[in-house]
C-alpha cells in the first residue's frame, strides 16, 4: 500500500466523482481508477459501489475512511509539530472566543502578543460556548475564552477574570438615574438578551431561575452591540458586562444588588492534544496577564 493510495482514496471518499477527483489531484482519471482497484485488491474489499457513472462510498469504505482521516490527521500534526519546532516564535493559533469578548478583551490581548511575536498568524472564531466547545474538543481550535461550564475531560479551563454583569436601560427609563437595583425591581421589564445557548444567556437564565423570575423576552441577539442598540432605542432592557468600547452614549449602566449577577471567563484547551511552542506561548501569556491584573487589584 502506497501512501498516495490514502490521499486518492481519501479525495473520491470525499467528492465520490471520478472526474472531478482526478482534477482535485491532478491525474488522470485511469490512473486514480487503477489506484482505487490497487487499494481495493490489498483491503480484500470493494470500498465504492459502482454502477455505471455513478460511484458511492459503501459501509467498507466509510469504516476505512474514518480510519484514513486519523492517519492524515496524525501526519499533518506531526509535520506542524516539527515545523513549529523550527521555528518556535512563528505559527498560527486558532483561538475561539465569546461574542461578547470581542469588543475590547480579545484585540488586546491579541495586540499585546504580537509586539512580542510579530510573524504569528491567528485564525479568530467567535461563536457561542457550545459552537465552540466542540470544535475545541474536535483539533479545529486550540484555544477558547469561554465562561465556566461543567468540563468534560479532556478538556481542560483555567479561570481568567470575574465580570459583573450590569442592568443596561435607555435613558430616560424609570430606573436610568438609579445605583443600585434589586432583581424584584426588574422582573416586570421587557428584555433583550442574547439567543439561548449562548453562554452570557445560560448565565442569566440560570440567574432568573435561582430568583424564581419568569422574565419577558422582547428580542434576542447574537452580538452585545446589537442588543445595546436596541436598548438605546428604548425597545427593552437588558443585562450585560460593562463591555469597554461599546456606545453606551444613550444608556444608563445600573449595578444590580445581588452577588449572583457575575461570570467567571476562563482559558480553556484540550488535554493531551499536542500544542505547538507558539500555542503554548500564548496560553501563558494569557494566563500570566490576567494573573498581574489580579495581583495588582488584590
Amino acid at each position: 500500500m502506497e501512501w498516495e493510495q490514502l490521499e486518492y482514496f481519501q479525495t473520491l471518499a470525499r467528492v465520490q466523482h471520478v472526474t472531478k477527483a482526478a482534477e482535485i489531484l491532478s491525474i488522470s482519471q485511469p490512473a486514480l481508477s487503477r489506484s482505487i482497484v490497487r487499494l481495493e485488491g490489498h483491503l480484500g474489499v470493494p470500498l465504492f459501489d459502482r454502477q455505471k457513472r455513478s460511484i458511492k462510498l459503501n459501509k467498507y469504505g466509510e469504516i476505512f475512511l474514518k480510519k484514513v482521516d486519523s492517519i492524515m490527521k496524525d501526519y499533518e500534526e506531526g509535520k506542524e509539530e516539527i515545523n513549529s519546532l523550527l521555528k518556535p516564535d512563528q505559527g498560527e493559533i486558532s483561538l475561539g472566543f465569546l461574542h461578547t469578548l470581542g469588543v475590547t478583551i480579545v484585540p488586546s490581548l491579541i495586540a499585546g502578543f504580537k509586539k512580542q511575536y510579530p510573524n504569528v498568524h491567528f485564525q479568530l472564531h467567535q461563536n457561542h460556548s457550545n459552537w465552540l466547545q466542540e470544535k475545541l474538543t474536535s483539533g479545529e481550535l486550540d484555544l477558547c475564552l469561554l465562561a465556566s461550564f461543567p468540563v468534560e475531560s479532556p478538556v481542560k479551563w483555567i479561570a481568567l477574570w470575574d465580570e459583573e454583569l450590569f442592568l443596561f436601560v435607555p435613558k430616560g427609563h424609570r430606573l436610568s438615574t438609579r445605583e443600585h437595583v434589586t432583581v424584584e425591581e426588574i422582573a416586570e421589564e421587557s428584555f433583550i438578551l442574547m439567543r439561548e445557548g449562548y453562554a452570557l444567556r445560560v448565565t442569566i437564565d440560570d440567574i432568573f431561575e435561582q430568583a424564581n423570575i419568569n422574565p419577558t423576552i422582547v428580542f434576542e441577539g447574537e452580538e452585545a452591540a446589537t442588543i445595546a442598540g436596541f436598548v438605546a432605542a428604548g425597545l427593552g432592557v437588558s443585562i450585560l458586562p460593562d463591555l469597554k468600547g461599546l456606545d453606551q452614549t444613550n444608556l444608563a449602566k445600573i449595578r444590580i444588588c445581588s452577588s449572583s449577577f457575575q461570570r467567571t471567563i476562563g482559558v480553556s484547551w484540550v488535554e493531551g492534544k499536542y500544542l505547538s511552542p507558539v500555542v503554548e506561548n500564548f496560553k501563558q501569556y494569557i494566563i500570566q496577564h490576567f494573573h498581574q491584573i489580579r495581583s495588582i487589584e488584590e
